[in-house]
């Protein structure tokens, strides 16, 4: 019989494989031992549950699909059932994992030399060292080929200037993967805390991600050495290439997000007593959960063959874009539909909906807004750029 409590509807569990399955069930435990008791409360307080990271960090989490340096080698689909569970338990969870392996220690690993491979990947593994990714600047983001972020090559050293914003991890990452205009074009360089004139600073009063440290990067004829220039990452291609490994990972977390709300809504449903029974017995309730049952499966399906087709090596990266697009949106769609079944409880932090809802106002904008991901699509379909 289909799984509706999982949810797992068309059985896409006996498509995994047995490591894949142990992978998803490992941090499934971790969630809700560790995640699901705490994180109502540091959603409340703003508070990122640091406590959290070694353990994290001890599962393998940190550049999973990275080969040697200390990291798991996993496959794509693994690493997307990982990012799943960790967004059942909260978008700022997931995202700390998303940036730290795909937006930081990827390019390391792409495009760094074999001494800042040495130095950052073993550490950041372990969770030693932890990175965040400067791209989006406070006058745009969509566009990043207009950033104004500056670096001029004097002497042996590169001096930078400008600023980044909307940086997760940003005043606690040991080292930045900032993405300046040079008069070469795009280049990344790693910015280690502590370099003078490089300062950072939190944003507050955030009504989404608020269990996640947001921040402020600034660059005040920040000198930087040549040795900390990513020599392989050469024009836009680069930050955006890492754009789409952290993509990859939101269209699974929107997934995990849409689960953790349809299983919380359908026990209120099976046991709030409405006109003398429960509210599982009415048509409606039914079509409405069947209805975000259809959703979620949908989701699971697109993320789990688009996940096959990076392993593959085959995946395009409007595939992607159509994934993060569609995850999202179902996420959030679902969150707020879940929140309206819950009543006026449901606006309460007690129940997940609501924080999911607000965190996912979030996810649909960052790493390429919705917009910006159907462009993407229509000018694949089209062969006309629209942006």
């Amino acid at each position: 019989m289909p799984d509706t409590k999982t949810p797992d509807f068309y059985n896409i569990d006996s498509l995994l494989t047995d490591d894949e399955r142990q992978v998803r069930d490992t941090v499934a435990r971790f969630v809700d031992d560790r995640v699901l008791p705490i994180i109502a409360d540091c959603f409340e307080h703003e508070r990122f549950p640091t406590e959290l990271i070694p353990e994290m960090a001890e599962l393998g989490l940190f550049g999973p699909t990275l080969k040697d340096y200390g990291c798991a080698g996993l496959n794509n689909v693994a690493y997307g059932l990982i990012m799943q569970e960790l967004e059942r338990g909260d978008s700022g969870i997931r995202s700390f994992a998303s940036v730290q392996s795909g937006l930081v220690m990827y390019p390391i690993h792409t495009y760094g030399s074999d001494e800042q491979k040495n130095r950052w990947l073993p550490q950041m593994a372990k969770a030693k060292a932890i990175g965040c990714f400067g791209l989006t600047e406070p006058d745009g983001g969509s566009d990043p080929g207009t950033m104004k972020t500056r670096a001029e090559k004097k002497g042996g050293d590169w001096v930078l200037n400008g600023a980044k914003m909307w940086i997760t991890s940003g005043s606690v990452a040991e080292v930045a993967v900032v993405w300046v205009m040079t008069e070469h074009g795009v280049r990344g360089f790693l910015v280690e805390k502590g370099i003078p004139g490089y300062t950072t600073r939190d944003i507050p009063h955030k009504f989404s991600l608020r269990a996640s440290v947001t921040s402020e990067l600034f660059f005040d004829n920040c000198r930087i050495p040549e040795s900390n220039r990513l020599p392989k990452a050469e024009g836009l291609g680069a930050p955006l290439s890492c754009l789409t490994q952290a993509r990859y990972g939101i269209a699974w977390g929107g997934v995990g997000a849409a689960i953790a709300c349809y299983r919380e809504t359908l026990e209120f449903c099976r046991q709030r007593i409405l006109f003398g029974s429960p509210l599982i017995n009415k048509q409606h309730m039914q079509v409405r959960l069947a209805d975000i049952l259809r959703r979620i499966t949908l989701g699971q399906l697109l993320a789990l063959q688009l996940g096959r087709l990076k392993d593959e090596g085959t995946m395009h990266h409007t595939q992607v874009s159509m994934a993060k697009w569609n995850n999202v949106r179902m996420g959030l769609d679902v969150a707020r539909e879940c929140r309206d079944i819950l009543g006026a409880g449901g606006i309460s932090v007690e129940c997940c909906p609501v924080r999911h809802m607000l965190n996912l106002e979030s996810v649909i904008t960052y790493e390429g807004t919705e917009t910006i991901h159907q462009l993407i699509v229509g000018r694949e379909i089209t062969g006309v750029a629209a942006f």
